[in-house]
């Protein structure tokens, strides 16, 4: 079983920037093995991707964020970020660490973290 604990979410102005962590934990478990992705989920919508981290390192995100979040990750610490710069009041969301193991194909997330984004 692998634990995923978000942290950094808040509140912030428009403008601004945050830095979310997850960090996994369990016997065993290593980032390279699995994909570890963001996503997130505003009130009345649907829980949409925001970027995922390959355990190969290859990275993508979503187009609504593109250029403003950044994913990456600290193998050494087993936690995967999520840097948010120009932060946008359409970014409020609850945002959810994911992984997906290549082996086994199993899917884990975390409890999720609140971002506001609000002046």
């Amino acid at each position: 079983q692998v634990q995923l604990v978000e942290s950094g979410g808040g509140l912030v102005q428009p403008g601004g920037s945050l830095r979310l962590s997850c960090t996994a934990s369990a016997s065993g478990f290593r980032l390279r093995g699995a994909a570890m992705s963001w996503y997130r989920q505003a009130p009345g919508k649907q829980r949409e991707l925001v970027a995922t981290i390959t355990g190969s390192g290859s990275t993508n995100a979503a187009d609504s964020v593109k250029g403003r979040f950044t994913i990456s990750r600290d193998d050494a610490k087993n936690t995967v970020y999520l840097s948010m710069n120009s932060l946008k009041p359409e970014d409020t969301a609850v945002y959810y660490c994911n992984a997906k193991t290549y082996f086994g194909n199993l899917d884990y997330w975390g409890q999720g973290t609140q971002v506001t984004v609000s002046s």
